[in-house]
């Protein structure tokens, strides 16, 4: 039998709406017995778990128009280490924003252009249309049908990496 592959799902969330997210992808992924699923908060992830990883799904706020800082500490961090070592592997992007996510979805997709990451969906962007301090700063619900998008891209990102299509 193969050695089963790894996901790696890393995340931060302040509002708890992204954690939702990645939480529902992790529950999809491991509907795929033949793969490891690993989900770490990004203040966890290191070098060490993106080299374990055959695949990836990174997940944030987005904050200021950009992804959270404690992502980006995390790509700070395992940049240079993972450089060159982990190229052609697949990733996915989820984002939790209050208005459209897309300059956050820019950003991880250029880190992912320079480690040579290998885009396997379409950006998933929840929009929890916050747009008061009040409303940015409160504990987020995340939808069941927005869950099931994020359960959904889990699956396939499971599947993918089990079956060998990526």
């Amino acid at each position: 039998m193969a050695s089963s592959k790894t996901l790696l799902i890393v995340y931060h969330s302040m509002t708890g709406g992204t954690r939702q997210m990645a939480e529902a992808a992790r529950a999809g992924a491991t509907q795929e017995t033949d793969v490891v699923v690993r989900l770490l908060h990004a203040s966890d992830a290191g070098p060490a778990d993106v080299l374990a990883a055959e695949g990836f799904i990174f997940a944030t706020p987005e904050n200021l128009a950009a992804i959270s800082g404690q992502l980006k500490d995390f790509f700070d961090r395992c940049y240079y280490a993972a450089l060159d070592r982990i190229n052609g592997r697949p990733y996915a992007t989820m984002v939790c924003a209050g208005s459209d996510g897309q300059n956050a979805v820019r950003q991880i997709a250029r880190i992912a252009t320079g480690w040579r990451l290998n885009p396997v969906a379409e950006p998933l962007i929840v929009c929890t249309q916050a747009q008061t301090p009040e409303a940015i700063l409160a504990p987020k619900q995340i939808g069941s049908a927005d869950l099931e998008r994020c359960r959904a891209l889990g699956e396939a990102m499971a599947a993918g990496l089990a079956m060998g299509v990526f």
